[in-house]
């Protein structure tokens, strides 16, 4: 097995939380191998699947920020300029829903930007 050159914050942590124990340097080396094992096993799981209960959020803040976000990502995730150049000065500073009312949803909004730069 080869030798580390350097270690991790989370190693580090790893070791001073087992340090603290009590245990002896022999005892502590051996529990952070242990613990690095399980977390490879853990990683290399398939993930678990979310319930609807899970993935709904809870708050109505909450519920427009993931809508929000939903939008930027179908609008291709543009840039400031790009707001900017599609619907006026104070496109970047508009909400999803008053640039639909302007008449680009996020989903046109890679044909308008086309548009605008062509």
């Amino acid at each position: 097995m080869t030798k580390k050159k350097s270690r991790t914050r989370k190693n580090k942590s790893d070791g001073s939380r087992i340090h603290k124990v009590g245990s002896t340097r022999k005892s502590a080396v051996s529990k952070m191998r242990a613990a690095a094992t399980v977390r490879a096993k853990v990683k290399s799981q398939p993930g678990k699947t979310k319930t609807a209960a899970q993935s709904q959020p809870k708050s109505p803040a909450a519920k427009n920020r993931s809508e929000g976000l939903r939008s930027y990502i179908a609008a291709g995730r543009p840039s400031k300029q790009d707001f900017i150049r599609v619907y006026g000065k104070r496109g970047h500073l508009m909400t999803w829903r008053e640039r639909a009312k302007a008449g680009i949803t996020a989903e046109n909004f890679q044909e308008a930007l086309a548009a605008k730069k062509g």
